[in-house]
């Protein structure tokens, strides 16, 4: 409005850029309230008035064109400023209930569980989500530390559901069933019963037990844990042989076959989904997670996994095409020393 001014100004009488003016209110409309539409509307009407009495085209035809195309601007972005207001009213209510929601599905962990600590990153596909199809938990139950990391097949809110019913069987029978398979038989027939036929969920399961010195895992089809030894050398345990994902037992198959791993004092173990694995390079390439393992060696579990994050990031360019995520099991390197003292 004040360029408006100075160009008619400048311009002189003869040209009157009255009706420009009305850019006033009209940009109000799109990033003000109403009442301050309102209020540049006002004042622009002056301004419009003033103008048309300067140029000597207030009783003219040009000048009464010009009043109303400012009033008629004015009153159509205050309409737009009260509607625009609703919405953005409406999806705050949104966001707060969805981020209730997502905290409740993928609660925070537990970030110390005896002499473990853990920490966790998520990262959804979908824009401004924090879930998606891929699932973490940590239960301390009175059979060890029970942890479950798994990806659900697809995306977007019907990911986000079938993630929900995994979950929920899981935090109930990590507590109930004394035996690890139990566990994963259990949660098959839950994903099998709630979920169509045609929706399958790659897991895997993981009891450790730190005062045994050892972790079991049984695995559903997901990618092998990465476990980090105190030598700074990484390996991926495999089973003896793969079972078919959550949802798909009654199809036939391998039983799932729990395998043992040696976990003691200053090791680590990573879970993670595809999105880390299949995360791809300018060229293509698949992130390299065994030779980015060192990654993990600040002395802050949190910190570390933060780290590798960011690489995964960096290394895809910043570009996220499937969800992402990462659980860290460290068994603290003092964990003996401090029970004993």
């Amino acid at each position: 409005m004040a360029i408006v001014t100075v160009v008619d100004l400048t311009a002189g009488p003869e040209v009157g850029f009255l009706p420009l003016v009305s850019l006033g209110p009209a940009f109000a409309g799109l990033i003000g309230t109403w009442r301050r539409t309102a209020v540049i509307g006002a004042v622009a009407l002056l301004l419009c008035t003033a103008l048309g009495i300067y140029d000597g085209l207030l009783d003219s035809r040009r000048g009464y064109t010009a009043l109303a195309s400012v009033g008629g601007v004015t009153a159509a972005g205050v309409t737009a400023a009260v509607m625009r207001g609703r919405r953005e009213a409406e999806l705050a209510t949104m966001r707060s209930i969805a981020e209730v929601a997502q905290r409740v599905l993928l609660r925070p962990v537990p970030r110390t569980a005896g002499p473990l600590q853990v920490a966790v990153s998520y990262t959804s596909a979908v824009a401004d989500a924090r879930i998606g199809g891929d699932l973490y938990e940590v239960v301390a139950s009175p059979h060890g530390v029970r942890v479950i990391v798994g990806d659900v097949q697809g995306k977007g809110l019907a990911a986000v559901e079938s993630a929900a019913v995994v979950l929920g069987a899981f935090r109930e029978a990590a507590h109930d069933e004394p035996d690890l398979l139990a566990l994963g038989a259990r949660l098959d027939r839950s994903v099998s019963r709630d979920l169509n036929s045609e929706k399958f969920v790659t897991a895997i399961l993981a009891e450790v037990r730190p005062e045994e010195g050892r972790v079991v895992f049984l695995n559903y089809g997901h990618p092998p844990p990465m476990v980090l030894r105190r030598d700074g050398s990484a390996d991926f345990p495999h089973p003896p042989s793969y079972a078919l994902p959550l949802g798909l037992g009654t199809h036939g198959g391998n039983d799932p076959q729990p395998f043992r791993v040696d976990f003691t004092p200053g090791e680590q173990i990573l879970l993670y989904t595809d999105g880390i694995t299949e995360a791809r390079d300018a060229d293509g390439s698949f992130y390299p997670l065994g030779d980015r393992a060192a990654l993990l060696r600040a002395a802050d579990a949190q910190n570390a996994l933060d780290l590798l994050h960011e690489d995964v990031t960096l290394h895809a360019d910043g570009l996220q095409h499937d969800d992402a995520a990462l659980l860290l099991l460290r068994y603290h390197a003092h964990a003996e020393a401090t029970g004993a003292s």
